[in-house]
């Protein structure tokens, strides 16, 4: 046989391939469905403030502020002079140091310090600073500073039994703190 005697497997027209479409179409997704999820997934607009309450709570805080800043005037005002008040201490501590080392009480020089000890005494009473006591008394610490702890026959252990500078106070609040020693018992005691 001749070599035209080949099989030839039959011919089939060709059709124009076309895209394969895809096994799963939801997953397909042309650029303009990609962006179509992410504005569906865009935050909402978040609901609208309760207005009344909203200004209810301004109108507190402002009420808050006023009574604050009212309390704050009326504190620096009654308080302005204690820093003038704290500078003349030391001279009423070295006229009372004064006096008391004094060897003769009737000495005319003695006398003209004692009218002026009692005059700025009267000027500080005025202005509404008071001295306190801390003899006898425990430890304050609020109002007293503890500078040593010694032993003394005539105080408890605790007390004060040594006013070293004196405390004063302006109104209610503290202008100077007492400097003190405490008693730490009876001589020869033992505490355990």
């Amino acid at each position: 046989m001749a070599k035209d005697e080949t099989k030839k497997e039959p011919e089939t027209p060709e059709t124009p391939e076309t895209p394969e479409a895809p096994e799963n179409p939801d997953k397909a997704e042309t650029p303009e469905a990609q962006d179509a999820p992410e504005k569906a997934k865009a935050p909402e607009k978040p609901a609208e403030p309760d207005w009344k309450d909203l200004y209810a709570r301004l109108l507190a805080d402002f009420d808050n502020y006023k009574k604050r800043a009212a309390r704050d005037r009326e504190d620096s005002y009654r308080f302005a002079e204690a820093d003038i008040l704290k500078d003349i201490l030391p001279t009423v501590d070295n006229l009372q140091l004064a006096i008391a080392n004094a060897k003769d009480e009737s000495d005319e020089f003695v006398k003209g310090v004692k009218l002026v000890l009692d005059s700025l005494l009267a000027a500080l009473k005025e202005h509404g600073a008071e001295p306190f006591d801390c003899i006898g008394k425990p430890l304050d610490t609020a109002r007293m500073e503890a500078i040593a702890t010694l032993p003394d026959e005539k105080t408890d252990e605790g007390l004060v039994s040594i006013e070293s500078k004196r405390g004063w106070m302006l109104r209610d609040r503290v202008l100077r703190v007492a400097q003190v020693v405490v008693s730490s018992g009876k001589p020869g005691e033992k505490t355990e």
